[in-house]
């Protein structure tokens, strides 16, 4: 599993990089709540990307990082724990009747607010998350009451999947590594010029003298 994973690793940091000419700073009102996947993730700063680098830059590649995580437990759980798979199966049965707005998004998008920060006195029409709250869930689609035997020994597979989930994320940042070069390389080469230039767009506006009437 782990030359598999450090060349998948290897792959999806070649894929970040050729997706950073795309990405374009942000010039409108930034949101208040943080990204639980990117503060203090340690895939940032095993790659040296996790001060002085726009969020937008570092959420393509922590999002990155977490489909590999998930993509290993996934294989595990399908090989190795049959009633978490099951319980897992059943519920994305019951999803997929559903709305489901953060399904099929860009790694660079995934994980992000569904809806901006709402402004006081000017209400939403509606919102993605009120669309995806869905309605009840039919009968022949709720989950079915398990056993005590059951009920703990789903306990230890998912103990057993957060284990291995662990286990990839040490993995993964330990190949981060030998990519902080080319990564810092990289951000100074694309990104930097493009948000020195909005500083200095910024700065000109501010310095420039009030209009005469």
């Amino acid at each position: 599993m782990e030359r598999t994973l450090e060349a998948k690793v290897g792959s999806a940091v070649d894929t970040w990089i050729a997706w950073l000419p795309r990405w374009k700073p942000a010039t409108h009102r930034v949101r208040t709540r943080l990204c639980r996947r990117c503060l203090g993730s340690p895939f940032l700063k095993a790659i040296g990307l996790d001060a002085d680098v726009p969020h937008g830059v570092q959420h393509g590649l922590t999002t990155r990082m977490k489909s590999l995580i998930d993509d290993v437990v996934d294989e595990y759980t399908e090989k190795n724990l049959p009633l978490l798979s099951r319980e897992l199966r059943a519920a994305e049965r019951r999803k997929a009747r559903d709305y489901r707005p953060d399904v099929g998004l860009d790694p660079e998008f995934d994980g992000l607010q569904l809806d901006p920060d709402p402004v006081p006195g000017e209400p939403f029409l509606f919102t993605l998350g009120e669309l995806a709250e869905g309605g009840d869930v039919p009968e022949s689609v709720r989950p079915v009451e398990l056993s005590d035997e059951e009920k703990q020994a789903l306990r230890t597979e998912i103990q057993l999947a957060d284990e291995c989930a662990d286990h990839a994320g040490r993995l993964i940042c330990q190949f981060l590594q030998p990519h902080r070069v080319r990564a810092r390389e990289a951000v100074a080469a694309i990104v930097e010029p493009q948000v020195n230039a909005l500083l200095d767009a910024l700065s000109e506006s501010l310095d420039a003298p009030p209009t005469r009437w």
